[in-house]
């Protein structure tokens, strides 16, 4: 090569390769700062456009799994509701089986009547004041008294349908019907009655917990979607802190090396001047 004033090839070249040493070396001390392979959309424009759909899937899945958890909790009220009045409902088969004896006096009526009507009296009011969250009603009148449809995926057909309507009109009915313990014909009627109650409420006790059922496995579904998109983000997303720490410490001495060489480099047009002697 020859000598000159005008130029240094080996400067240049050097001072290019240095600019490069330097870039890397800002990208690997950015990847250990922030903990990400990309930062930018210029880092891995594929992956970050695959990264940030499957990040979108994960939140839909999470949130999707809070809305399935809420809804098991609404529907557990509500089967909840359902058991107190099975019992209530034995004990007003109780008071019905024992009005239809011919052994009872009118007191006894007055007294096993007054019994059945407070019970049935209490039934209406689970029907009506049954709630969930911020005073929700579900029953008589309320959130489940028409189906309900529960958001339970990331997509928008992802959904679950619980349709009980029918099973709380039939439980109002049964209520209402009730013909109460006066004497022993009332009672025997009462006792057919209070079985068309349970019957009614049976029904809607088995579709809460089919759907309940459903729900528990949609949430153990979602937690391993949700598992597997977020190790599938990590893979494209998060920095390997070996890898970079490596290459930190390959570009950090490249930058020495290259700072001490163009030194050298430099110092090659102070021959020209030792000719010029």
């Amino acid at each position: 090569m020859a000598l000159s004033i005008q130029s240094n090839a080996a400067a240049t070249t050097i001072r290019n390769q240095l600019n490069r040493t330097n870039e890397g070396l800002s990208v690997a001390l950015e990847r250990l700062g922030t903990g990400f392979r990309i930062n930018s959309a210029k880092d891995d424009a594929a992956g970050l456009q695959i990264a940030t759909r499957l990040s979108a899937q994960l939140v839909g899945q999470e949130t999707a799994m809070s809305n399935a958890a809420n809804a098991s909790s609404m529907l557990q009220t509500a089967e909840g509701a359902f058991d107190e009045m099975t019992n209530i409902a034995f004990r007003m088969k109780e008071l019905a089986t024992q009005g239809a004896n011919g052994t009872n006096s009118d007191d006894e009526y007055t007294a096993l009547g007054g019994e059945f009507d407070a019970l049935k009296a209490e039934l209406e009011n689970i029907m009506t004041n049954t709630s969930f969250g911020a005073g929700t009603a579900l029953l008589s009148g309320g959130k489940l008294a028409t189906a309900v449809t529960f958001q339970i995926g990331a997509s928008a057909a992802e959904t679950l349908e619980v349709d009980i309507e029918q099973e709380i009109t039939d439980v109002d009915d049964a209520i209402a019907a009730f013909t109460g313990l006066g004497d022993q014909a009332d009672s025997s009627t009462s006792m057919a009655e209070v079985d068309d109650l349970l019957t009614a409420i049976g029904a809607a006790r088995a579709n809460l917990g089919a759907s309940m059922n459903r729900l528990d496995h949609t949430i153990n579904n979602l937690s391993n979607m949700a598992e597997n998109t977020s190790a599938a983000k990590s893979q494209l997303m998060d920095a390997d802190f070996a890898k970079e720490t490596s290459n930190m410490t390959k570009q950090q001495l490249l930058l020495n090396s290259g700072i001490s060489v163009l030194s050298t480099a430099n110092t090659t047009t102070q021959m020209v001047s030792q000719l010029l002697r």
